[in-house]
């Protein structure tokens, strides 16, 4: 029983390549021998190929089999101490591969080898789900890795990759293939009540991000929830390309809608590519050379030109030559989005 228990103990324990490798020695192994015990049944090394891997997999289709009392003790051999054994062991293998494999990707363990994607840190659970639509409908070939210290991924997706750890710390980010990333979203903590608490915390995120930037001299676009306006001074020294106002911009937004009736649902569609018209960004064509000459053209086409990045003064600028490197951004539907593009 000792002898047993230890070699079956090492049986358990190989890896999945010994496994396969046993497995590929077996069926070399029993595909030569048959063809030169009988050469006859078995004319060529195909068929003796065909024969091992029925035999092994315990099929048997009944089209070759061996004429001989050797090739049949052989076969007979093959099957109850190989075929059950050590088939048995690469399948049960493999099978302990795909559990581990997703057992380490729901506790976030794995890393994230795809490109062009986004990255989303600290956001709960619900804007998750709102966040993931948005990206999906606006890119749906883009993948959404999401870091959090939870033990499990806060949203089930087969479009969501979940890396667990701190996201402040260096391993955690290259672990999410940051330096690929289309760009980091970071969300100011749900659970933080004081501002100065999650902004210090988004802060310290957000410089972790920007020296992984300056160390692999990579330009990694990064949009950051901010709490308070007051704060926003501190991000900029982190190079931090985008600021969100969390509750400002909710108060501001609650002030529009009082002063002027109806401007939520104007800000509401403008956020959403569920329906209607919507933001959407194209590049200079080489013919446009002031945006007057962009707009009206754009504005035969349905749409209408808004901004150049963040710059509004369009109408006013009208005269102006348009930069080759230019973000314009336009309101349209998705239909004469295409056709512009």
């Amino acid at each position: 029983m000792g002898i047993l228990h230890r070699i079956l103990s090492k049986l358990i324990n190989i890896s999945l390549w010994q496994a396969s490798g046993i497995a590929v020695f077996l069926i070399i192994l029993s595909s030569i021998l048959m063809r030169t015990i009988e050469p006859e049944t078995f004319p060529s090394y195909i068929d003796a190929l065909w024969w091992t891997m029925t035999t092994l997999v315990t099929v048997g289709y009944g089209d070759l089999y061996p004429k001989t009392a050797f090739g049949q003790i052989f076969t007979m051999t093959l099957i109850y101490t190989f075929g059950i054994g050590a088939m048995g062991i690469l399948v049960g293998k493999i099978f302990e591969s795909f559990t581990l494999y997703r057992r380490l990707k729901e506790a976030g363990k794995l890393k994230y080898d795809g490109k062009n994607h986004y990255i989303l840190i600290g956001s709960s659970r619900d804007k998750l789900g709102s966040i993931l639509e948005e990206i999906l409908l606006s890119n749906q070939n883009g993948d959404v890795v999401v870091i959090d210290h939870a033990d499990r991924s806060p949203i089930e997706h087969n479009k969501v990759h979940f890396v667990s750890g701190n996201p402040a710390d260096e391993e955690v980010l290259m672990q999410a293939n940051i330096l690929e990333a289309k760009s980091v979203a970071i969300f100011s903590g749900e659970g933080n009540q004081h501002a100065e608490y999650a902004d210090g915390k988004t802060l310290l995120i957000a410089s972790q991000v920007e020296h992984l930037s300056k160390k692999h001299n990579r330009n990694i676009y990064s949009v950051v929830e901010i709490k308070k306006e007051r704060h926003m001074v501190l991000f900029e020294h982190a190079n931090v390309d985008e600021f969100i106002l969390s509750s400002d911009s909710l108060s501001r937004l609650m002030a529009q809608a009082a002063i002027h009736h109806g401007s939520s649902k104007l800000f509401e569609q403008l956020l959403s590519k569920t329906e209607g018209e919507n933001l959407y960004e194209i590049e200079k064509k080489p013919h446009w050379i002031t945006y007057k000459d962009a707009a009206m053209e754009l504005f035969e086409q349905g749409a209408t030109l808004i901004s150049d990045g963040s710059h509004l003064d369009l109408a006013r600028r009208s005269n102006e030559k348009i930069s080759n490197n230019a973000k314009m951004f336009v309101i349209c539907d998705e239909l004469t989005y295409k056709k512009i593009k």
